[in-house]
């Protein structure tokens, strides 16, 4: 992957984070945009998110996907990119994986102890 298009997907992860704490609100709830990867052509992006509680997640994708097209706009003002990127929303689940490794390990280190 080009440096350009890493340079463009912090920028996207960056502002898009910004729009999203700025413009959704999950009451009780936490959305962090964890990851942007973008297409070479720069024509799509997999954004991916962490909910927290994880039983937002349903509700957390619906409000984002039915702000893309506002997530848009306002990132065609403020970035000088040509195109902004259709956006794909998509449950980060590596939280999820790191938090059943460490509950695998706890469990061999009972073991261990009996």
């Amino acid at each position: 992957m080009s440096n350009r298009i890493l340079q463009i997907n912090e920028l996207l992860r960056q502002e898009l984070a910004a729009l999203v704490s700025r413009e959704i609100y999950l009451r009780d709830g936490l959305i962090t945009v964890t990851k942007v990867k973008c297409s070479p052509d720069l024509k799509n992006a997999s954004v991916r998110i962490s909910v927290l509680p994880e039983n937002f997640s349903g509700s957390a994708l619906r409000e984002l996907k039915n702000h893309n097209t506002l997530f848009a706009k306002e990132l065609k003002k403020k970035l000088n990119l040509k195109r902004i990127p259709r956006f794909k929303w998509e449950i980060d689940q590596q939280e999820r994986y790191a938090l059943d490794i460490d509950k695998v390990f706890d469990e061999i280190k009972k073991n261990d102890i009996n």
